[in-house]
């Protein structure tokens, strides 16, 4: 009986595995030139604000910036974030506009936070909480 074969490229994901890339999102670390991802930089497996959250504060942050590059600040992949930027508009916390090839993204910064226990404060609550 024959095993099957795995499939041995990456899944995409810009996870590290084994000290190797996992996709063209991996960032690479400063000093040893090995992919990581945001959230393990920091050696933690998992972080208070979800991956929508810190798509939210690059935005606010750079409202020009190319979703290749909110991929990379944030650790997942391209693909995750276009759909992370349309639950966003879909709610309202976020208005696209596009100028020439490129879009702006407005972080509507007075919209409510969406659960119960956190909807006496605003999206720019959460983003001056966090601003550097």
């Amino acid at each position: 009986m024959k095993k099957s074969s795995k499939n041995k490229r990456g899944s995409g994901s810009g996870r590290v595995r084994d000290g190797k890339q996992q996709g063209k999102d991996a960032m690479r670390d400063a000093k040893s030139g090995t992919a990581v991802s945001p959230a393990t930089d920091s050696g933690n497996r998992w972080t208070f604000l979800t991956n929508h959250a810190h798509v939210l504060i690059v935005l606010h942050r750079e409202p020009s910036i190319v979703l290749r590059e909110v991929a990379l600040k944030v650790g997942i992949t391209e693909r995750a974030v276009q759909r992370i930027i349309q639950d966003l508009e879909e709610e309202g916390f976020v208005k696209r506009e596009k100028i020439g090839r490129r879009n702006h993204y407005e972080v509507l910064t007075d919209q409510p936070l969406r659960h119960a226990i956190e909807k006496h404060k605003s999206i720019g609550d959460l983003l001056n909480l966090v601003s550097e």
